[in-house]
């Protein structure tokens, strides 16, 4: 049997050889348009970054190997050009002599691979501008910093490779800014999981750029980038990582059937429309394991198993059927480590597919033993248990435990299964309850009824007037932060204080990653409350939140300040110096050991503490306002920070003017003072200020729906309803009302001069996070009800104006 394969690298070679083990006798052809058949096609940003020096340990296997070892004939530098099915001959371009031939086949294997997207944009092709994809997109850029001493870099795209140029450009020593048309890094990753390593990027000194596209280039002294929104960055060097495309061309142009995204189409057996030609590798299509629809997976690994079974079924042989990919995947960013398998939640939404979630964040072994880092996790499982997806992210044991959940979804497993797993457990490696089984005792918690859990995406939306929101940490780590809104009693603390939780209100507890709030769960769903428990705790929900408030658009390029520097004078050489290791410790253990660690020393000594929980840099930032004790400075080196703090000497954060946020009493009921304050309040939310707008007495009728609403009152509440506007549209003026007609009038020359009506400033406000609260005191004396209030209304008092104000640089009376 002759039998000619077209392409190298991971799916052609691998099904050579594998071919020539299975027959001596087959006649083998191997053509490569390239230079090399195998090479590191995932190592190549790391030669860039130094990480790999020597050029000759990115090629895997070499033309002559092949021919001395498994007696293939390799062709390099020779391009199939097209196929003749009829004949069963294919057409060949040697681009060494240009001479061009034409070759028979039995049986044909295509692995052509994928082309980097390359769109048609303005200036694409000038000069620094590049994709990397093969040994020679490696050579020419490595070579192109070294000639022109490049200093900066965009990287285009933030997927994969994209996100592993920056880094190795990064350590190269350039400047590096990555540019990202989607809201985050990594796809396959949800977005709050995603969040963890956009911290980590921003730590290490990348620039992240999203929701940000390109829109064409420039070439003057260095390349301009132009982008949307008229925004310009300047740079020595342009990577494009925005994707690649199945390299298909030679397939369409045979007639040979296509499938998603213009790949080709293969069936069980990687059999093409055609029984006598196979197809591997990122050109094809592939089933999804847990849907069976076709879609596109370029990896090495699905790739080399695909090559190994072409090489089986060319023979007739029928086995190993490919029964479809995953997508498990991992990724190394600086010193961490970020991984998936299976689908997402965007995915499993696409798909309408029923799930429920879980977050964890254990420790990667036992906190008793040296060197423990916290891990995120999240399991994606059916409402039966069946195991869907899973993320993990962290600094190390990563990669084990992705490994365990993708061999648990290949067989079906569910979280009762990873209940049960019997893992190998030293203090260096694990705990005796491993992440992996915490993971499954939180999924199998859920589906049993024994607690009931929200979600960091939920929580903005709680109605603070309606439900008890209860953070059960301990006072320590609430001033490094907390959720609005929420009061605090200790878990510790919880049967004792109990009776402050009224049971007619839904409580929703959190802690810091989930474990206390569960407990304080469990107490107190035991005594008669309506409680639920937030998944992932307090570190899911500020990771997340932070990333959104992260700056996204260029005003964050030419940043300099990085993680090491000094944040307030440093101590003096005669400054007694206290260290703490608070290395592996969970929450609130960092905390708790910086506030005793304070109390042990005089003001003006200082307090060193070492602490492998990655929020620790930010959280310590936050409790050292409100606390009064400076932050001299803060360095990271691998998965440990160090800060040093001074004992107080600075006026705690309460204490001080407040914050930079905005307050207002609405008490008018006028539609000009009601525009003003909308205004406003629009203005500082675009800004980023938190803002608060407290609506009482006559300025109620602002917030009021404009149709009726049937609601049981007596006869003093109805005599208030009939008298005052009912919504927005009824609203007079302060001044020149004439009887209704400046109102019309006014809202007339709005509409003309495309300026928004009050009732979309309002929504717009609710939409931009603006806090809209009623006075519960103003409603009961003016019967106004609830259900006559638009969505999107707190209901609270006097007291959570004050809380606003006092964190407000600015305070008004409209």
């Amino acid at each position: 049997m002759k039998v000619l394969i077209v392409g190298g690298v991971a799916g052609g070679a691998s099904a050579a050889t594998r071919l020539r083990r299975q027959s001596e006798d087959a006649q083998i052809i191997l053509f490569e348009k390239g230079e090399y058949i195998s090479y590191a096609n995932c190592g190549l940003p790391y030669y860039i970054g130094g990480t790999i020096r020597d050029r000759e340990r990115l090629i895997v296997t070499t033309p002559q190997l092949l021919r001395d070892r498994f007696r293939i004939d390799v062709r390099t530098m020779s391009e199939v050009v097209k196929i003749d099915r009829a004949k069963k001959m294919v057409t060949v371009k040697n681009h060494a002599d240009g001479t061009v031939y034409e070759e028979s086949y039995d049986k044909l294997i295509l692995s052509p691979g994928a082309q980097p997207k390359r769109p048609p944009l303005p200036g694409i092709d000038s000069e620094g501008i590049f994709t990397l994809r093969t040994v020679p997109d490696t050579y020419r850029i490595d070579e192109y910093i070294r000639e022109t001493k490049a200093e900066s870099a965009v990287v285009v795209g933030a997927g994969f490779i994209g996100v592993e140029m920056a880094e190795n450009l990064k350590k190269r020593g350039l400047d590096v800014t990555i540019v990202e048309y989607l809201d985050q890094a990594i796809a396959s990753l949800d977005p709050e999981m995603a969040a963890i390593l956009h911290r980590h990027l921003r730590e290490n000194g990348i620039r992240l750029l999203f929701g940000t596209g390109v829109q064409g280039f420039e070439k003057a002294e260095n390349l301009k980038v132009k982008l949307t929104g008229e925004k310009e960055i300047c740079a020595d060097l342009v990577v494009l990582s925005i994707g690649v495309a199945p390299d298909s061309s030679l397939a369409k142009d045979a007639g040979l059937e296509l499938s998603v995204g213009g790949s080709i189409q293969v069936n069980d057996t990687l059999q093409t429309s055609d029984p006598d030609i196979y197809a591997v590798g990122d050109a094809i299509s592939v089933r999804q394991f847990l849907t069976g629809e076709d879609t596109l997976v370029p990896l090495a690994g699905p790739a080399n198993r695909q090559g190994r079974l072409a090489g089986e079924n060319v023979l007739g042989r029928r086995v190993g059927i490919n029964d479809g990919v995953q997508g498990s995947a991992i990724l190394k960013v600086f010193d961490m480590t970020a991984a998936s398998t299976g689908m997402n939640e965007k995915q499993l939404k696409a798909k309408k597919i029923p799930y429920q979630r879980t977050y964890i964040h254990p420790a990667d072994h036992a906190t008793y033993y040296p060197g423990s880092s916290q891990i995120s996790m999240k399991l994606l499982f059916a409402p039966d248990g069946k195991i869907l997806g899973a993320q993990v992210v962290g600094f190390d044991g990563v990669d084990k435990r992705i490994d365990v959940l993708a061999t648990a979804l290949r067989f079906g497993g569910t979280v009762y299964d990873l209940e049960k797993l019997e893992l190998c457990y030293a203090p260096p490696y694990s705990s005796a309850k491993d992440p992996v089984n915490i993971l499954g005792f939180t999924a199998a918690n859920i589906l049993r009824g024994d607690v009931k859990v929200f979600y960091f995406d939920e929580v903005d939306a709680l109605d603070r007037s309606k439900v008890s929101l209860v953070d059960t940490r301990t006072p320590s780590e609430v001033q490094a932060g907390t959720i609005d809104g929420a009061i605090n009693i200790p878990l510790d603390q919880l049967r004792e204080r109990m009776q402050e939780l009224p049971k007619e209100k839904p409580v929703y507890v959190f802690c810091q990653v989930g474990l206390r709030g569960y407990l304080a769960a469990r107490i107190l769903m035991q005594n008669g409350y309506d409680v639920k428990n937030l998944s992932g705790g307090y570190k899911t929900y500020i990771t997340a939140k932070g990333d959104r408030e992260q700056p996204t658009g260029t005003d964050c390029i030419g940043c300099k300040k990085k993680l090491t520097e000094p944040v307030a004078p440093a101590c003096g050489k005669d400054v007694k110096i206290i260290e703490v290791d608070a290395c592996g410790l969970q929450c609130p253990g960092p905390i708790m050991k910086v506030s005793e660690g304070i109390k042990s020393i005089r003001e003006g000594e200082c307090l060193k503490v070492r602490a492998t929980d990655p929020a620790f840099a930010s959280d310590i930032r936050i409790w050292c306002e409100r606390t009064g004790n400076p932050l001299l400075g803060v360095e990271r080196e691998g998965s440990t920070y160090s800060v040093t703090i001074r004992k107080g000497d600075a006026a705690p954060a309460a204490s001080a003017a407040g914050g930079n946020g905005k307050s207002m009493v609405v008490f008018s009921g006028d539609l000009d003072k009601a525009l003003a304050a909308l205004i406003i309040a629009n203005g500082a939310a675009s800004m980023g200020r938190k803002v608060t707008l407290f609506f009482t007495f006559w300025g109620l009728n602002i917030l009021r729906k404009n149709e009726y609403v049937p609601v049981k009152k007596n006869f003093i509440e109805k005599m208030f309803g009939m008298m005052m506007p009912r919504g927005s549209k009824k609203l007079g003026l302060s001044k020149m009302n004439m009887l209704g007609m400046g109102p019309k009038m006014i809202r007339s020359v709005m509409k003309s001069k495309n300026v928004s009506s009050l009732e979309e400033l309002l929504r717009s406000a609710i939409d931009n996070g603006v806090r809209i609260v009623a006075c519960q005191m103003s409603m009961d004396i003016m019967g106004i009800k609830r259900e006559e209030l638009i969505d999107g209304v707190e209901i609270a008092g006097v007291a959570t104006f004050l809380g606003s104000a006092e964190q407000s640089d600015t305070n008004l009376f409209i």
